[in-house]
């Protein structure tokens, strides 16, 4: 039994969703699930929209209509007869959105963001469904919410493990004996059938959580790129694909912000020691990259760059000692706001921390931390992490750089960075 999860970029337009179709149809050798996420950039313009509804812009109205209006177009470029049942489908997914959001009144942002951006998923998976039953495969589609359950963290639900798995083991292995099943990322509901979500893409997520379910062979996550890369082509001009990752070095590659891979999803499939795949949907005889139980480590430096980041020196107001209640208090300050700290040290009456300038929520951080804090912060810098270093590697990622903050050990540098001064 094998997970296919197809991203954005897979399913962004006519032709992709076509390649979709000839990569399963290349390797359904076995049982397949299909894990689905919003097609290109949907989710950005729902998460928009949704930020829009509820600061409640006059202008929600129209961008709404005009999103019905471009998945109509591509809908139809597949689809050209009206009376296929698929544009009833896809009229009734936007129907049930709109009829949550006039039946509800949302004071909270987390549950009115759950309510509308999970759209996207819903519809990808419907038009992928459609045209793998057009071309003649045997598909099911199903709703991922029956599966998932979650508590209600709105935004970043936390799955409900035994309930959920139960939900699966069910009666998904049977739907997998006859059909290929296709479903959707990123969504969960909770006990009560309220939708959730795990997380921006956190269709990666997904996948793990069914294979888990499932106890899967592998999961393959098909990207645009040849697989795991030592660096994020965008900053670097030559990168190296990575072959094969233990599941220990992805998590930390993960954790300290790689994003070619979901953070939570290696541990489940650690768990049931399922291999994960990551291959490019664009280059389909590169075997990509395997990540396994394995005591092989990384056999090249790798290189992870987070930008926009700000450094908080918190300092309490009478000079005391930063202890255990004091970083407790801060810890829970950042949870409380979703901020999720990259990179921290202390010193006796000094703790600093760097995280992403994510707007609001940093504010809000910000304000809270100074009713009992002296607070000062950079902004504009550049967080530099390097797996596996040496002084060499150091050296190339710092030309027209100068160091804020410094820590290291046997494996990892991390390195918070400004760009010198053009005097300097």
């Amino acid at each position: 039994m094998q997970i296919f999860k197809f991203g954005g970029a897979s399913v962004r337009d006519i032709d992709n969703i076509k390649n979709v179709c000839h990569i399963v149809k290349k390797f359904n050798d076995k049982p397949t699930l299909i894990v689905v996420s919003a097609m290109g950039d949907t989710t950005d313009k729902l998460v928009k929209l949704s930020r829009d509804f509820y600061n409640q812009k006059e202008i929600t109205c129209e961008a709404w209509e005009k999103l019905k209006k471009d998945h109509q177009k591509l809908f139809e470029q597949f689809f050209d007869d009206p009376n296929h049942s698929i544009h009833k489908k896809v009229s009734r997914l936007f129907s049930e959105t709109e009829s949550v959001l006039k039946q509800s009144s949302f004071q909270d942002y987390d549950r009115l963001y759950d309510q509308i951006v999970p759209i996207g998923e819903l519809i990808s998976s419907t038009l992928l469904y459609a045209y793998l039953q057009a071309e003649g495969h045997n598909v099911k589609w199903i709703d991922a919410r029956k599966y998932i359950t979650t508590d209600r963290t709105h935004r970043e639900a936390r799955v409900q493990w035994e309930q959920t798995e139960s939900n699966i083991r069910k009666d998904l292995p049977f739907l997998l004996d006859d059909y290929i099943v296709i479903t959707q990322g990123f969504i969960g509901s909770t006990e009560d059938n309220i939708t959730t979500t795990l997380g921006r893409e956190g269709s990666d997520y997904s996948a793990a959580i069914f294979a888990s379910g499932l106890n899967a062979e592998s999961v393959t996550i098909w990207k645009d790129v040849p697989g795991v890369l030592n660096a994020d082509p965008k900053w670097f001009d030559k990168t190296e694909l990575i072959p094969e990752l233990s599941y220990a070095d992805a998590t930390e590659l993960t954790y300290y912000g790689a994003t070619v891979i979901h953070p939570k999803t290696i541990k489940p499939l650690q768990n049931k020691r399922i291999t994960l795949h990551v291959r490019s949907f664009i280059d389909l005889d590169s075997s990509g990259t395997v990540i396994r139980s394995t005591n092989q480590t990384l056999p090249i430096p790798s290189f992870i760059f987070k930008i926009n980041q700000i450094q908080l020196n918190i300092q309490p107001r009478d000079f005391s000692f930063i202890l255990e209640d004091n970083l407790s208090h801060i810890f829970q300050l950042c949870h409380q706001n979703r901020i999720k700290i990259n990179m921290m040290h202390n010193t006796a009456i000094r703790f600093f921390i760097a995280i992403d300038n994510t707007g609001e929520n940093v504010e809000r951080l910000i304000k809270e931390l100074k009713k009992d804090y002296k607070i000062e912060l950079l902004r504009d810098l550049e967080l530099i992490t390097i797996r596996y270093y040496n002084q060499e590697t150091i050296d190339r990622v710092l030309v027209g750089k100068d160091i804020i903050q410094q820590l290291q050990d046997n494996y990892t540098c991390q390195m918070l960075v400004k760009k010198k001064s053009v005097d300097e």
